[in-house]
């Protein structure tokens, strides 16, 4: 069983440790989960706490939220690291739980990375959370469904977290630099934005961010007046590098994203990932990244090279699936094989046409003949009369006109002759020569 004692000197604990919540007034995030009249709120409030399963990415709060539990429904806590124990560490632990429960007292046995237990390992505590000798909080970073045994998972109820928004982290930082438990006693001189780039550098993750901010105030120019000053410069220092970091909601973010789509269009790989990397090493969201390069396979490439959205959906994926830093080779990969992809801007182009004549059409009737006549008032009224259905015709084709009278003509896609879109052109070409022959 772990907690503070006397002996305790939390002045030279870090900063993390120092400031780890005690309540969940306290806590930060997960207000999916925690806030007022949230599921797991409520299960800790009234004290019906049974084994569960945090999963999140690292520096959310999942020890810190175990702890307070423990805290909270007057348990033992018992901290087990799955990295350095094996059968034997946990039967010394069970028989401690079950000294516990003999007393009236429950047991709480948080196990953080519980993914790294083996099927040995994580048998042996079905039977004590079966009897309910423990109380088991497992955390893991991994996908319980595929890193936990299916017998204890289903013992277990999961409750994903999530990483930390950037002005939840911002709000902890000026919370340790008014906290006497942080910085709340020293005279901190740094500039306005400074915890916004440090949260954005943290991606998340409130214990890098807490320790960033440590480094950071134990790195500034203490003065003769007590004044501890931070600059720019400090906090590039620490991070070891350059400090890339802006407003994602200013005008470089929107000059970043417009560099990286231009410089695919214009089919340079070299410019592409460097504008790429800008964009990743400031802090910026992977998603919104795929999400851009998504949109440019099909605005930029089409039918050029098909094979382009999927690329850009697989990058999708893979950065919803493992997030920074692992994804930006994925990203990497999507920039470099759109950069080469040749261009069709066709799709665009088409759709861009189509709407101009459907907002100054928007009351021109669908044409009877491709009217759904799914009930005998409408097939009276000649809905779906005369339709052709195209299976039915040896090329798989007909005559019949599917675009409004007013419209009769107008031409969207218009194919280029880059990549394969030029099948598609060839392709096109041989329909209208075969409605032209074969039109009334």
């Amino acid at each position: 069983m772990s907690g503070p004692t006397l002996f305790d000197d939390q002045t030279n604990q870090p900063l993390a440790a120092r400031l780890r919540p005690e309540t969940l007034d306290e806590f930060v995030g997960q207000t999916h989960l925690l806030g007022p009249g949230k599921v797991l709120r409520r299960l800790i409030e009234s004290d019906q706490i049974s084994s569960m399963i945090f999963w999140g990415p690292p520096g959310v709060g999942k020890t810190t939220l175990a702890r307070i539990i423990a805290n909270r429904t007057k348990a033992a806590f018992i901290d087990f690291s799955a990295v350095n124990s094996g059968i034997k560490e946990i039967r010394s632990v069970m028989n401690r739980a079950e000294e516990n429960r003999r007393f009236g007292e429950k047991t709480i046995l948080f196990v953080d990375e519980i993914h790294r237990f083996n099927k040995a390992q994580q048998d042996a505590f079905l039977p004590f959370v079966e009897k309910g000798s423990i109380i088991l909080i497992g955390a893991t970073t991994e996908n319980p469904s595929f890193e936990v045994n299916g017998a204890l998972l289903s013992r277990c109820k999961v409750f994903v977290l999530q990483a930390l928004k950037t002005e939840e982290l911002t709000a902890l930082l000026n919370r340790a630099l008014q906290d006497p438990r942080g910085f709340g006693g020293q005279n901190i001189r740094m500039p306005e934005n400074m915890a916004e780039l440090i949260s954005a550098f943290a991606n998340g993750d409130a214990r890098t961010a807490l320790s960033t901010l440590e480094m950071v105030v134990l790195n500034g120019d203490l003065g003769e007046d007590g004044v501890i000053t931070i600059t720019n410069e400090t906090f590039e220092q620490c991070i070891s590098r350059k400090s890339l970091l802006y407003d994602k909601n200013g005008e470089e973010h929107y000059n970043l994203i417009s560099a990286l789509h231009k410089s695919m269009r214009n089919s340079d790989p070299d410019a592409a990932v460097y504008w790429l990397a800008r964009m990743l090493e400031a802090g910026e969201d992977p998603l919104y990244i795929a999400r851009r390069v998504l949109r440019f396979a099909s605005e930029d490439i089409g039918l050029a090279d098909p094979r382009a959205i999927e690329m850009g959906v697989a990058a999708y994926q893979a950065c919803h699936f493992i997030g920074m830093p692992e994804c930006s080779v994925h990203l990497t990969e999507a920039v470099i094989y759109m950069s080469m992809a040749p261009k069709s801007n066709a799709m665009d182009a088409a759709y861009a046409a189509a709407k101009k004549d459907a907002l100054q059409h928007l009351s021109e009737p669908v044409p009877l003949v491709i009217r759904n006549g799914v009930t005998k008032l409408m097939r009276d009224l000649d809905y779906g009369k005369g339709y052709q259905y195209a299976h039915d015709y040896e090329d798989k084709l007909t005559s019949m006109q599917c675009l409004p009278d007013s419209l009769i003509g107008r031409v969207y896609y218009k194919p280029t002759e880059q990549g394969l879109e030029t099948r598609y052109k060839d392709r096109l070409a041989q329909i209208k020569a075969w409605k032209k022959e074969h039109g009334k």
